[in-house]
């Protein structure tokens, strides 16, 4: 996946929410605008080419209040699918939030 793709699709607001994903983003406090911020100015950090039904990816960016924010987003070329949106910790990320620990 490129992150081009994923942005341009996102502009076009060509973006599909799962219900989980919007209980989810509901409970932890993450907005659809906050999602589409990391989306439009992140980067893809870990890739997943063999997820099923579409290829996704996890990528890091921020919130619209300068918050670290993880999104998890898959693709089919016509739509993102919003899979889920979490902020990380130093539990399973290092100190760069980028790099997973124990890899």
């Amino acid at each position: 996946m490129q992150i081009e793709e994923i942005q341009g699709l996102c502009k076009q607001s060509k973006i599909k929410w799962s219900i989980h994903c919007l209980e989810r983003m509901q409970e932890r406090d993450i907005s659809r605008e906050d999602v589409k911020h990391c989306l439009q100015n992140g980067e893809i950090i870990e890739d997943y080419p063999d997820d099923f039904p579409y290829p996704s990816c996890l990528i890091f960016g921020y919130t619209v209040n300068n918050r670290i924010l993880h999104v998890v987003v898959g693709s089919e070329e016509k739509y993102i699918y919003i899979v889920t949106a979490y902020y990380p910790n130093t539990t399973k990320f290092e100190n760069d939030f980028k790099t997973r620990k124990g890899r």
